[in-house]
């Protein structure tokens, strides 16, 4: 379930409040190889499932940055900011990867309004996300998101 706010003031008042959970998406050998396809990273633990099979992690794993650039349409499941007239991805302060995804598992993000800092125009958030991946230990990413709304 989304969190709407309507323009910069109510975004402002969610500052250090949770954002709640997206739903689980499945990571398929699909959206591996087309992720592959896209970003010319063809290694054989991502994309030939019979080698990943005997490899270090029994199964093809998804790249590490497919699992970053699904924060984005995961993260639009947790907040839904309207009344502004642009938004931008502004970059990362920090990412790590503690585990692997394989093909087939599903994640989900969970999400924490760090900060909201105020900026010629506008404001940025920076967003405290972890990818969990269902029934593991450990996440697949945990990151640092910065975004900036313009009114």
């Amino acid at each position: 379930m989304s969190i709407t706010v309507n323009g910069l003031d109510e975004l402002k008042k969610l500052a250090g409040g949770d954002l709640g959970t997206s739903d689980w998406i499945e990571i398929t050998q699909e959206r591996v190889d087309t992720f592959a396809d896209a970003t010319g990273d063809h290694q054989w633990i991502h994309v030939d499932p019979e080698r990943a099979a005997a490899g270090p992690f029994g199964a093809p794993i998804a790249h590490g940055y497919l699992t970053l650039s699904l924060f984005i349409p995961l993260f639009t499941e947790l907040l839904d900011v309207q009344g502004v007239t642009t938004k931008v991805n502004y970059g990362l302060d920090k990412v790590r990867f503690p585990a692997p995804v394989k093909v087939g598992a599903r994640v989900r993000l969970t999400g924490r309004l760090a900060e909201v800092t105020d900026v010629p125009g506008g404001v940025q958030i920076a967003v405290e996300g972890t990818i969990e991946i269902e029934g593991a230990d450990k996440p697949a990413a945990a990151l640092r998101s910065l975004s900036r709304f313009y009114a």
